[in-house]
């Protein structure tokens, strides 16, 4: 299982690539699992964990860009006030 604090240390790219690879793995398990040939459920379990964990940083990262911008933007229109 990966921890939050790993995937933080990831770029985005990386983490969108692994994200990719999770699906995928998620994937193969769930067909694993259909056809009777999944030994270890909890493998779904935290494939699914660690692509929610993957997407919450991945959203982090998007609100920290929106809040930076928006401040950036305000210190603009607050200069051109003046």
């Amino acid at each position: 299982m990966v921890e939050a604090r790993e995937i933080r240390e990831w770029t985005t790219d990386e983490i969108e690539h692994r994200l990719d690879e999770a699906h995928q793995e998620l994937f193969t398990l769930r067909r694993q699992m259909n056809l009777g040939r999944l030994e270890d459920f909890n493998q779904i379990k935290r494939v699914k964990r660690n692509i929610a964990r993957m997407k919450t940083i991945l959203r982090e990262r998007e609100l920290i860009a929106e809040m930076a911008a928006d401040t950036s933007a305000a210190d603009t229109s607050a200069e051109e006030a003046r």
